[in-house]
């Protein structure tokens, strides 16, 4: 698996894409950068490009982990989060899903699952059509 993060603070955005399986102590350990990162702050929108995951560690206390130091970061200070998670497929929607439930007990964090990549940027207040154009246009 592999697993990488930008932070677009013009956007207040964090676009983070997972490939192959989400391993949780990999996720854990690359939300440790993020949340070291001067950019880092509570509140920025999420965007969590599930299009190329195949499948999820069934480590849940790794899980569970990086859950609590998620909520650490996205809800310190009073923060509301929002979470735009890109599932194109029927498979990447049922990984997506099972992320979103991890959320249901904490109301600032807002959760939606998208198929469409301009849908999915629309929610985050974005016009861009695609993630390749988000990204372009940041560099």
């Amino acid at each position: 698996m592999s697993v990488r993060f930008n932070i677009l603070p013009g956007h207040g955005l964090v676009y983070v894409r997972l490939d192959g399986d989400i391993c949780a102590s990999e996720c854990l350990a690359i939300f440790n950068e993020y949340a070291k990162h001067p950019e880092c702050r509570p509140g920025q929108k999420q965007l969590i490009d599930f299009s190329r995951a195949t499948g999820l560690d069934t480590d849940f206390v790794k899980l569970i982990e990086l859950q609590a130091r998620k909520a650490d970061i996205f809800l310190a200070d009073g923060a509301q989060t929002l979470t735009v998670y890109y599932a194109p497929c029927r498979h990447t929607r049922e990984l997506a899903k099972v992320m979103q439930r991890n959320w249901e007990a904490f109301p600032g964090v807002v959760t939606v699952i998208q198929d469409d990549e301009a849908a999915a940027l629309s929610i985050l207040g974005l016009r861009m059509a695609t993630f390749d154009q988000l990204l372009e246009q940041t560099f």
